[in-house]
């Protein structure tokens, strides 16, 4: 890698960070900046597929171990075949959702152990990791409400019970507190300009 920043988005559901990367992306590009927008799963060829088995509700039944390799195929793809040339060729990458979803999600939520979480995602992204992470952190009830609002129908992940996402809250919040260097928390319930304004400082900290 090098002139390329990784710059990575996480949060829960609801929690707006499609609308806080569209904003960042957009303003980046209008300074001359050459910037990737991308998100997992699903920002891969081959991600893409994998995104329709992992969040479409239907007939199809994932047991949670497939569930966590789906991810880690999905985020291998990602690393290898758009995020790494982005960064080789010196773009600004930002990318929604990265390990840090996978930690709170499958480990958190699901119960699977931290310490191999890290290492099979070590593994799939062959020890990527990114420059800076920006979290949306957001009580879940307010999140689940705001795609109730917007009539989002829910994939099969927003559709678990509250009890799951607050264990995903709560994985994020312990991530934030063992790594204070790379993963900073952006308070969600504040207005959109606001929020936008809070990663834009850690944004230009970053890439000047």
């Amino acid at each position: 890698m090098k002139n390329g920043q990784f710059i990575t988005f996480e949060g829960g559901d609801g929690a707006g960070k499609t609308t806080l990367i569209d904003a960042i992306y957009q303003t980046l590009v209008s300074e001359g900046k050459s910037v990737l927008k991308t998100r997992a799963p699903g920002g891969s060829p081959a991600g893409q597929e994998i995104r329709k088995l992992l969040l479409n509700p239907g007939e199809i039944s994932l047991t949670p171990r497939c569930e966590l390799l789906l991810f880690l195929a999905d985020r291998a793809e990602h690393v290898e075949h758009v995020i790494l040339p982005a960064l080789k060729k010196g773009q600004i990458v930002l990318c929604d959702r990265y390990n840090d979803s996978t930690l709170a999600y499958q480990g958190g939520a699901r119960g699977f152990d931290e310490k191999l979480v890290r290492q099979l995602c070590n593994f799939a992204t062959g020890g990527l990791q990114p420059a800076l992470t920006l979290y949306l952190d957001l009580d879940p009830r307010i999140g689940l409400e705001r795609l109730k609002k917007m009539g989002l129908h829910k994939d099969r992940i927003e559709s678990e019970e509250l009890h799951f996402h607050e264990k995903i809250r709560q994985t994020f919040h312990k991530i934030a507190k063992q790594e204070t260097q790379r993963f900073h928390l952006l308070d969600a319930s504040k207005k959109p300009e606001e929020v936008y304004q809070g990663a834009m400082r850690w944004i230009y900290d970053l890439c000047g």
